[in-house]
């Protein structure tokens, strides 16, 4: 995620001429797909490009176009969705090769923030381009076709692989690889573009207009310019008599006393700046300050005792946000030799979002009211999915929003304290634990609660059974021998705790509780002899510590309970008995001609041969071969046997 949001991409920078200039202005664009470039049919520009700022003067039109680009969302997905909009500027681009005229628009998907802020656009081999073109009835002209001879239809959908060139002059019948280089090298021939890397990491922006932040440290001079504030009057201090007016944005900027200041160079009257940095500036290194509180610099040695830090969680957006600060802030830390290490994090938990259903009615005004599904009565169809909602308090229909993450702006929320109230935290957390792995969404269902606080109420009661029949003094008998029935309960109960333990060190809890569910559902099948009360005393101290990190309180309270310890947290970790998951004996499947026929038992340590012997001495199985010749005997260790026969 990491590389793709720097975006590093290797092209071709190239010059378009510019039909009107004056001058020998040109006009930038940087492609990674230089063997398209004879498919130009127009150029796209930002709204706030040089170019479409001067062919606005005097067009209302197009100013407001560019006002409406303005306002327009600048994040990737923002501009995937959008609708693609553009106005013809009334300038024609020189197509560098060709020479031919081209249209130039300015386009709401384009920003200036982004490369050059121009693109190319070839209708012919890009989706969106060719969607442009067609919703303007600009010309599209194919120059790639595909290298095994095949037709496209152009004009129904773009052609995106990369090919064989055709109409391209002096390109003809290169692929699209070798174009790379021709084109390349046939602009920078004639000064016209250059083989380039570029990067779509932008420039951070830093400051905020705001008193709540760490103060940037420069000063303004008016004979100087911009100058550092000297490292021996850091750091800057928020001045804390500061007055909130409602007219005031920024409090500080309004304190004429905090800006006043002298110029660290010439020693003139200079004034202090006021903006705040953001606060990814201290959320980027904040875990190294941790790891030493009260240190009078602002790192000390404990800090390379400690880092980097073993495991980092936090949200998907993180990946690309924090995460890629952190590093850049990581290593700059490093550089300055204030901490050894290259890395901030070993490990990164990615955690998934809680998402829930949304529902609305259109009001008057043309905006959406969003309904809290605690306000909605819903019928569902077998699969739990809405058919129909209405608002509960006045039995007027509502909208079905679908699935949308939990926002204030949804208002599709869900308050713990109420689940806790009514199910006690420990429902709570069990079923956040358990619907979804922690990397993936979660899809918050009611019903689900309920389900989990079945399974509270169930692993209670099994408990309360342990209380009524557990003989401690039969419990720590050394001398009581286990049935088949106990081994086999204990060795699904080790079996279960090796899967459990596995999937808690790779954080997939909801697995994690399904194991203790399976271990609950099997301790509940003991019988209530003593052997099985052996069995029923080892399962559930394992449960319960399994248990503890997901569900503390009631763990807590049943290990008390159970006379396990005074305090579950002191207990060691369970561990896999390796000698419980031994068998004496393997139940095998035995097929002939791939249905089953027969299921029998064979000493655990038997080959496949002795494995074979046995299948074929069943007297079921003998009965369905028959007079039929045994063509085949396959022999899946420790599962099946699977004979054919004709």
């Amino acid at each position: 995620m990491q590389r793709n949001w720097i975006g590093r991409s290797y092209g071709v920078k190239m010059e378009f001429g510019i039909e009107s200039a004056t001058s020998d202005e040109t006009l930038t664009i940087f492609t990674t797909r230089p063997d398209t470039l004879m498919g130009v049919t127009y150029v796209a520009v930002a709204g706030e490009h040089p170019l479409a700022l001067q062919a606005a003067e005097g067009n209302p039109e197009l100013t407001a176009f560019i006002d409406e680009c303005r306002q327009g969302g600048t994040s990737e997905a923002d501009l995937e969705t959008i609708e693609k909009k553009g106005m013809p500027l009334g300038i024609n681009a020189i197509h560098p090769v060709s020479g031919e005229p081209v249209p130039i628009y300015a386009a709401n998907f384009v920003l200036m923030s982004y490369g050059t802020g121009a693109v190319m656009a070839v209708p012919a081999h890009d989706e969106r381009d060719h969607a442009f073109a067609r919703k303007y009835g600009i010309p599209i002209k194919q120059v790639i076709h595909p290298a095994d001879g095949s037709q496209v239809d152009i004009q129904a959908a773009a052609y995106t692989d990369k090919g064989v060139l055709k109409d391209s002059g002096p390109f003809n019948d290169l692929t699209s690889e070798a174009a790379f280089d021709a084109i390349a090298e046939w602009l920078q021939a004639r000064d016209k573009g250059e083989k380039t890397k570029n990067f779509r990491l932008r420039d951070w922006g830093v400051s905020r207009q705001r008193y709540w932040g760490t103060p940037i440290p420069m000063i303004h001079c008016e004979k100087c310019g911009i100058v550092p504030v000297p490292l021996e009057d850091l750091p800057v201090v928020l001045p804390e008599d500061i007055v909130y007016d409602e007219n005031t944005i920024n409090p500080i900027k309004a304190d004429a006393e905090f800006a006043k200041c002298s110029c660290p160079e010439c020693g003139g009257a200079a004034r202090r700046e006021t903006d705040t940095f953001d606060t990814f500036m201290e959320s980027s290194w904040y875990y190294a300050r941790y790891t030493c509180p009260g240190a009078e610099t602002m790192l000390d040695e404990r800090a390379d005792y400690w880092l980097p830090v073993d495991h980092y969680v936090g949200g998907i957006e993180h990946a690309v946000l924090h995460l890629l600060y952190a590093r850049f802030y990581h290593k700059l830390l490093r550089d300055a030799g204030l901490i050894h290490s290259n890395e901030p994090f070993r490990n990164l938990l990615t955690q998934g979002m809680v998402v829930a259903d949304t529902y609305y009615r259109d009001e008057a005004s043309g905006a959406k009211h969003w309904y809290n599904p605690a306000e909605v009565e819903v019928e569902r169809d077998e699969k739990g999915r809405p058919l129909s909602a209405k608002f509960a308090a006045d039995g007027q229909p509502v909208e079905i929003g679908g699935i949308e993450k939990m926002s204030k702006s949804k208002n599709n929320g869900v308050d713990p304290q109420t689940l806790i109230d009514r199910y006690g935290a420990d429902t709570v957390r069990l079923y956040t634990m358990f619907t979804s792995p922690p990397d993936q969404s979660l899809e918050w269902n009611d019903e689900g609660v309920e389900g989990s606080f079945r399974f509270l109420k169930r692993l209670w009661a099994l408990a309360q059974k342990g209380l009524e029949s557990l003989d401690a003094e039969a419990s720590n008998d050394s001398d009581l021998v286990l049935g088949d029935a106990q081994k086999d309960a204990r060795r699904e109960l080790h079996e279960t705790l090796k899967k459990a333990l596995y999937d808690f060190d790779r954080q997939q809890f909801n697995t994690v509780v399904s194991a203790c569910m399976t271990i609950v559902n099997s301790l509940y099948k003991l019988g209530d002899e003593a052997v099985d009360r052996v069995v029923l005393h080892e399962g559930l101290s394992i449960v319960l510590r399994l248990l503890g990190p997901i569900a503390p309180h009631i763990s807590h309270h049943l290990w008390r309970g159970l006379g396990y310890g005074d305090d579950i947290l002191a207990a060691g970790w369970p561990r896999v008995d390796e000698a419980a998951l031994k068998q004496e004996s393997i139940q095998y499947v035995v097929q002939v001609n791939g249905k089953v026929r027969a299921k029998i038992q064979v000493p655990a340590d038997a080959d496949k041969a002795a494995v074979e012997v046995a299948a074929m001495a069943n007297d079921n199985v003998q009965k369905f071969i028959g007079e039929a010749t045994v063509r085949k005997v396959i022999v899946v260790p420790n599962k099946l046997v699977n004979i054919v026969a004709k």
